[in-house]
């Protein structure tokens, strides 16, 4: 299994064995909620610009309404490339823990019988 870097040693990590990303999904969530929220203020003073009205109306429920939306779906778009990544990072454990046990991958694909419950090791 390979060592946790950390943010700068699986930044140049150029064999690609340490995942950068799921260092940098909350900080990319925390820069895009104060992107919306930054959006939604120039919107409401741009309708504020053009009449009183509507500038209320912005801002006590389209602003918050379009941010909730902007919010929500930046949230589900980060946690599928988190799943994807952990999906990576989980085979990969997965597969250094097969190794060090010594389970031959190959034998159970060719169809070589084993107990349930048991895993086949390599003889020797």
């Amino acid at each position: 299994m390979p060592q946790a870097k950390g943010f700068f040693g699986s930044l140049f990590d150029l064999s690609f064995q340490s995942l950068v990303a799921t260092k940098v999904i909350k900080v990319l969530y925390v820069l895009s909620l104060a992107v919306i929220g930054l959006t939604a203020i120039v919107f409401s003073i741009a309708a504020f610009s053009r009449s009183g009205v509507l500038g209320a109306f912005t801002l006590l429920v389209l602003a918050p309404l379009v941010s909730l939306v902007y919010a929500i779906y930046t949230r589900v778009i980060l946690e599928l490339f988190m799943a994807v990544f952990r999906i990576v990072e989980n085979g990969r454990d997965l597969l250094a823990l097969a190794r060090a046990q010594g389970m031959t991958v190959e034998r159970e694909a060719a169809g070589v019988p084993t107990a349930p419950g048991t895993l086949r090791q390599t003889p020797g």
